[in-house]
């Protein structure tokens, strides 16, 4: 997130100067890592969450419509940073890896077929596919198929379009740059403290993790792109906006494999429905990866519990966070969330043979020797008037000088769009002005793709010969 808005004011207005502060000795540790998230380029194209079956079986597709369209805008702007040489070749960084649905079931087979013929009608979703048959599914995903139990019901549907991205090396690539062009990048400093000035301007306190010497900086815009440790800071900062808002850490483990053998088998991310209880970022799914040119498969993810913000948090984060504002709404969460608890005791309980038993329910064929466990990002939840929330939600000032960006999905694939709207809420006299440049930098800018179905295809189609991906 910060390293797309810096790369937006860099091109919008290269005259700004840009400072980016860092806690860690590296840009992209956290939770824009490759190893700490899925990758998925969140297109909706196979995440079930976001179209659910209301009571009388009928599904709506607006919402993804809505991230859909969002991650068409990301994909403009990496295309146009790859032909301005922001942005190093595709491979590097964005790889084809079609995306599918998985299901078991009666039940989840008649949802699926019912949402598969609602988006088969949208423009952004052209080129989906459906099928019950395993001879066909077999050919899509074959270690799906293997030794599955004759007379299941099940069905997929398959995206060829779909993508695996690894943000981590598209983070370090736009911070590169952003430093080759003049932005000053410190890494290895906390910021410690924010405090609003007579004359407007923001005081940023940090501390050097090497040493301890402190430092000052004052800026006319602070943006907060800290993970989970975005409310310490923006309850720091004593914006009234803040007031109310609580996290609530929930971390993840992967089961992966870089068996040449299996790896070979699998070059989709297969994504199924989430078990009951569970928040829609546990949805079990088999993804194939590419991070640093090395391909491997991904399963998971499995719930764990830290009351850190950050992998490279601190014990007391969960505590640190509690304010008169948001006790109530904090404590309300904890009693009405009953199911999340339970669901999270159980994946806690879960040792790595019943890991990889939950595989076996993906990959028939799965051993435990060719998988190994790896610990993958913290996810601070947003909780907010007595409700836990899933999805990313940007947190400013009244007067636009300072915002923070809190939550985590579908996070990263939509960060071009909520930056977007990040622009226009902290700079809206300069939006005028700046339209020429990002129409350059994203053409669909100000208009939706999925109503127009020749600027969809004309979209899709531009985009993935500049990505080097399947229209």
């Amino acid at each position: 997130m910060s390293a797309t808005l810096g790369t937006f004011l860099q091109q919008l207005q290269p005259d700004w100067k840009i400072s980016l502060y860092e806690r860690l000795g590296e840009v992209a540790e956290e939770s824009s890592n490759a190893w700490n998230n899925a990758g998925t380029g969140h297109a909706a194209l196979c995440e079930l969450n976001y179209m659910p079956a209301a009571a009388d079986g009928s599904v709506d597709p607006t919402k993804a419509i809505a991230i859909n369209e969002q991650f068409q805008q990301s994909r403009q702007f990496w295309s146009s940073l790859v032909e301005r040489g922001v942005l190093d070749a595709p491979e590097t960084f964005i790889n084809s890896a079609p995306h599918m649905t998985f299901v078991r079931g009666e039940k989840d087979v008649a949802y699926l077929k019912t949402r598969y013929e609602a988006l088969s009608k949208e423009p952004l979703f052209e080129g989906i596919e459906y099928s019950e048959d395993s001879r066909v599914i077999n050919k899509w995903a074959p270690l799906l198929m293997q030794k599955r139990r004759v007379g299941e019901p099940f069905a997929a549907t398959r995206v060829p379009s779909g993508t695996d991205v690894d943000f981590g090396a598209l983070t370090r690539q736009l911070v590169a740059k952003l430093k080759d062009n003049g932005a000053e990048v410190l890494t290895n400093r906390e910021v410690k403290n924010l405090k609003k000035l007579k004359d407007g301007t923001w005081q940023v306190s940090y501390r050097n993790t090497v040493g301890g010497t402190p430092g000052r900086v004052n800026a006319r815009f602070v943006f907060v792109g800290a993970g989970g440790w975005a409310i310490k800071l923006l309850q720091k900062s004593g914006i009234p906006e803040i007031k109310g808002y609580g996290v609530f850490p929930i971390g993840g483990q992967w089961l992966k494999t870089s068996n040449p053998a299996i790896v070979a088998q699998h070059k989709a991310k297969v994504y199924s429905q989430a078990s009951v209880g569970a928040p829609p970022m546990s949805v079990p799914h088999l993804d194939a990866r590419v991070v640093d040119g090395e391909s491997s498969l991904l399963f998971g993810p499995f719930a764990t519990f830290s009351p850190k913000f950050l992998k490279t948090g601190r014990m007391w984060d969960i505590v640190s966070q509690v304010r008169p504002s948001n006790i109530g709404s904090m404590l309300k969460v904890a009693v009405t969330n009953f199911d999340l608890v339970k669901y999270l005791v159980s994946e806690l309980r879960k040792t790595h043979p019943k890991k990889v038993q939950s595989l076996q329910e993906f990959m028939p064929t799965a051993k435990a020797e060719d998988w190994e466990l790896l610990q993958a990002g913290q996810r601070a939840q947003v909780m907010k008037g007595g409700k836990l929330q899933f999805g990313t939600e940007v947190v400013a000032s009244a007067d636009g000088t300072i915002a923070g960006l809190l939550g985590a999905s579908p996070g990263a694939s939509t960060a071009v769009s909520i930056m977007l709207g990040l622009l226009k809420s902290a700079f809206p006299d300069r939006m005028a002005d700046w339209e020429p440049a990002l129409t350059e930098l994203i053409p669909s800018y100000g208009t939706t793709l999925n109503p127009d179905p020749d600027a969809a295809a004309s979209s899709v189609k531009r985009t993935a010969e500049v990505l080097h991906l399947p229209a």
